[in-house]
């Protein structure tokens, strides 16, 4: 058994009002139970026959097709803002009354003489404005009313925005039907300041003007109506609707339970009434364990309190059973057949655990091996670079040992790609069906560990169709694994330096090769979230993806810096035959060594030289300086690849090479721009296209067409 309390039931209400509003009829059979968002409870109702009488008959109205219906009190129309049932309330708008004040409409006072409602003494009167003398009408003999100034001090007053400085307060007279008050001055000789100025006065509910209202300029300039509970009570005799009788002791049953009527010498349940208000009448509400509607026949329904959850109190080995009105807890024998066979289960899971246990020692030692192969090969490092990213890295994934040992049949040596100073880079093939490289690096120690670790973040920030994307890495063996998008056909350096019969290295191909190498490096330097420095730059660093696009790779040794950094000092490192002079000097790193490295890229696709070479004379086994000193000497086709030769792309090549001259110049500030070489690149591409369409027509329509210098000439006429 619990307690049967009203609160109880209210509390029950409100932790799951959708329960009460699914199995609770509210109005009456076939009537309207809402208008708008308002609850419209019998003896309310919306149409004829639905409401208990006319008093408490109601009109919806819809005003516009964007708004809401507003609910009216027919008799007395007053718009409807909440209807409750346990409290015998109905919270509605009411005018405000004013003298003074431009713009309003013309004042309307309420008379609820004879019905059932009365305002209630949870309301309060107010009124506000400068020197103003408000007196409710009336309710003689008495006198209601208050006085405020003009004074402009709220020091040491409680609420100061209502104790008489422009807005004062009074309570209301119990049982209130008629709100009509009077406006005035208080005629005071010595300050008559407010006498002509606006003045206002209102029935409010309390509660809502204590945390709604901050000021009197809200009320006087800015609204019509104000909200106000009334009381509202059932009368015996001539309101009873035909077979439904309200008598207390006929009504009163294990569902429901009415008032006795009021008179003289009873208060009944609102307590504060009057005996010519309230005489012969009751208020009826559900008892304990039922919720719905009193005044309905029928209205109050059981609550299931099995389903509610934390309400009952039946736990263990009991079970709720639901009875009208309570609950009561039953011994569960399922409940009891459930632990026998849990107890069974439980020694059999007990067993299975302990082989289990063997099973994850085992285990255990197995992680804790790769944890320290993690720690060795720079897992921390790598977290702290995570974690002071500040979200620019994107999410990296982490394979399993297991995965990309699969992936490459144990790293099989006929899964070998290529090899370099770094480590060793397979060809792998993930579970579903991904061909990759992966890259093992050698055994990582104290000064490699730094250029792996960057490695990671470097290529986890940047995201970029002509840089190698960085899928994911591995810690856990005991040397570190990277795994890259697999890139079909090699590094650039075997096509310029390995010549292949079968292949036709063009000169088409070669500048747009240099050119999306140049918007790559240009991305770095500029685009990318955070500057990043290759300090690489190199054929070999170079790849070549299925379609032949340029692939930059191979970021060990690179640098991100703050964006308002112009250099990063650090000990010299790079390949020879490409390394910055400027750089090696005073071991100041910038933007401006990769675009060096770069010409010396461009002079290797110019020339088809190695970038150190012994078969050239002792001061020219630098292609960078032979470069320089023949186009100095003005001999630059003197260097050509020859399989550039006879392709007629004498004014794109000198062109290139004079951007590869300006890249390799000794002086780091009379250097392009990454940026500024990837839009030239890009203006010799395009003029190459042009010249190839023109060309295209010409073959064509069968006409001679004229070299590419002429044409230029041409056109320049």
């Amino acid at each position: 058994m619990i307690p049967r309390s009203v609160p109880l039931i209210f509390f029950l209400l409100f932790l799951v009002p959708e329960i009460a509003t699914v199995s609770s009829l509210m109005a009456k059979p076939n009537c309207t139970e809402t208008c708008g968002n308002i609850s419209i409870p019998f003896p309310f109702g919306i149409g004829t026959g639905c409401s208990m009488n006319d008093w408490f008959s109601v009109d919806c109205n819809k005003t516009t097709a964007e708004s809401p219906s507003r609910a009216f009190l027919s008799r007395i129309n007053m718009e409807v803002l909440e209807i409750s049932l346990e409290d015998s309330t109905v919270r509605v708008n009411s005018p405000i009354i004013s003298s003074g004040c431009s713009g309003r409409g013309a004042n309307i006072s309420i008379n609820m003489t004879g019905s059932p409602f009365a305002f209630s003494y949870s309301n309060t009167f107010i009124a506000m404005g400068c020197d103003n003398r408000a007196l409710l009408n009336q309710i003689e003999p008495e006198i209601v009313g208050c006085m405020s100034t003009c004074s402009s001090s709220t020091e040491g007053k409680e609420n100061s925005y209502c104790s008489g400085n422009n807005c004062c307060q009074t309570r209301i007279p119990l049982g209130l039907q008629v709100f009509s008050a009077s406006l005035g001055s208080a005629e005071d000789p010595i300050n008559d300041q407010g006498r002509n100025q606006c003045k206002v006065a209102f029935i409010v509910e309390r509660a809502w003007f204590r945390n709604n209202i901050s000021s009197p300029e809200v009320v006087q300039y800015y609204m019509q109506y104000v909200p106000v509970i009334l009381d509202w009570v059932m009368y015996y005799g001539t309101d009873i609707p035909e077979g439904v009788t309200l008598y207390y002791d006929a009504r009163n049953s294990d569902a429901m339970y009415c008032d006795p009527p009021v008179n003289s010498s009873t208060s009944g349940r609102l307590g504060l009434r009057t005996e010519t208000l309230y005489s012969n009448s009751t208020t009826c509400w559900c008892n304990d364990g039922y919720e719905g509607n009193p005044y309905l026949h029928d209205g109050c329904t059981d609550i299931d309190e099995c389903k509610i959850p934390g309400v009952n109190w039946c736990s263990g080995m009991t079970k709720c059973v639901n009875v009208p009105g309570l609950y009561k807890c039953e011994l569960d024998k399922a409940k009891i057949t459930f632990l026998i066979l849990g107890a069974a289960t439980g020694l059999l899971l007990l067993l299975v655990g302990i082989w289990r246990l063997y099973k994850l020692v085992k285990k255990r030692k197995n992680i804790e091996l790769k944890k320290k192969f993690f720690k060795r090969n720079g897992g921390l490092l790598l977290q702290q670079q995570l974690s002071s990213s500040d979200g620019s890295i994107q999410k990296t994934k982490i394979f399993t040992s297991k995965e990309l040992e699969k992936a490459t049949d144990r790293f099989n040596d006929n899964r070998i790609l290529g090899q370099g100073g770094q480590g060793t880079v397979y060809k792998g093939m993930l579970a579903d069906g991904m061909i990759v490289a992966i890259k093992k690096s050698k055994m990582v120690d104290e000064e490699k560990l730094e250029e792996f670790i960057n490695e990671v973040v470097i290529l986890s920030q940047v995201n970029h169709r002509n840089v190698v994307k960085l899928l994911g890495c591995c810690l856990e063996t005991e040397v570190p694994l990277l795994v890259y998008e697999f890139i079909p056909n090699g590094n650039l350096f075997e096509y310029i330096h390995d010549q292949k019969e079968e292949f036709e290295f063009s000169w088409e191909m070669r500048l747009r090769i240099a050119t999306e190498v140049a918007r790559a490096l240009s991305y770095l330097h500029s685009a990318a979230c955070i500057p990043i420095y290759h300090r690489d730059i190199k054929s070999t660093n170079i790849m070549l993806d299925e379609k032949f696009r340029a692939k930059v790779s191979d970021f060990g040794t690179s640098r991100s810096i703050a964006i308002d950094q112009t250099h990063l000092t650090t000990h010299v490192q790079g390949t020879f035959g490409y390394l910055d002079p400027e750089y090696f000097q005073s071991s100041q790193f910038t933007g401006k060594s990769d675009v060096y490295s770069f010409g010396v890229v461009l002079a290797e696709l110019l020339s088809g030289q190695k970038p150190i070479s012994y078969e050239r004379p002792e001061d020219r086994r630098s292609l960078a300086t032979h470069f320089i000193l023949l186009m100095e000497e003005n001999k630059i086709f003197d260097i050509l690849d020859e399989r550039l030769m006879g392709q007629d792309r004498e004014e794109e090549v000198i062109a290139v090479a004079n951007l590869a001259r300006r890249c390799l110049n000794l002086n780091g500030r009379k250097r392009p721009t990454m940026r500024e070489v990837a839009i030239e690149l890009e203006q010799i591409q395009k003029e190459l296209f042009m010249h190839n369409k023109v060309v295209k027509n010409l073959k064509t329509s069968g006409m001679k067409f004229p070299t590419y210098g002429k044409l230029l000439g041409l056109l320049l006429q």
